[in-house]
């Protein structure tokens, strides 16, 4: 059984509670509510299994294709580090056209060595995955935990690299 505890740290910052997730964004543009999410979609970096993809170099190649910051809510580094770019209710640029009513989380990695599709997940992100959809179903208990690749409409790929249902739907009988 899950406990539904906080604090939890996000790059750094201890986070209390879901008020300080949900806090309102300076510049962003908000859903209209919480009953607007109704994915919580998975997705990967698309980095090979061997490399580093940090923070940084993730923000550096989303400005590059015209995004003010990071598109994802949030990102999970090999190491289990999570960090937190856009607010809950802040419309994300990860999976059009679903960004305006879903939270976007990436982990880094999804490719092998060779630069194939991949499930890469570390033991370290896997329990991060599973605390944060944990964590956002309870506040979004309608919303379906979905990968990329799942949603029809969308950019045809193997983003993440895994059957995203199969391995966290779990999450949404609790």
């Amino acid at each position: 059984m899950m406990l539904e505890t906080y604090p939890m740290t996000i790059g750094g910052e201890v986070v209390r509670n879901e008020c300080t997730l949900l806090a309102k964004v300076e510049d962003g543009e908000l859903m209209q509510s919480s009953e607007s999410v109704r994915f919580l979609i998975l997705h990967c970096s698309a980095t090979r299994r061997n490399q580093d993809y940090s923070v940084e170099q993730l923000m550096r190649d989303h400005k590059k294709r015209g995004f003010r910051t990071i598109g994802y809510h949030f990102y999970i580094r090999k190491d289990g580090t999570i960090t937190q770019h856009r607010k809950l209710l802040e419309v994300g640029a990860h999976c059009r056209p679903y960004n305006r009513c879903s939270i976007g989380i990436c982990y880094e990695g999804g490719l092998d060595e060779h630069g194939k599709p991949c499930d890469t997940r570390t033991e370290a992100q896997t329990e991060r995955i599973i605390e944060l959809l944990y964590k956002l179903h309870k506040l979004f208990p309608k919303a379906k935990i979905v990968g990329h690749h799942d949603l029809p409409g969308t950019t045809p790929k193997a983003c993440p690299c895994l059957d995203t249902h199969a391995v966290f739907g779990w999450i949404e009988d609790l």
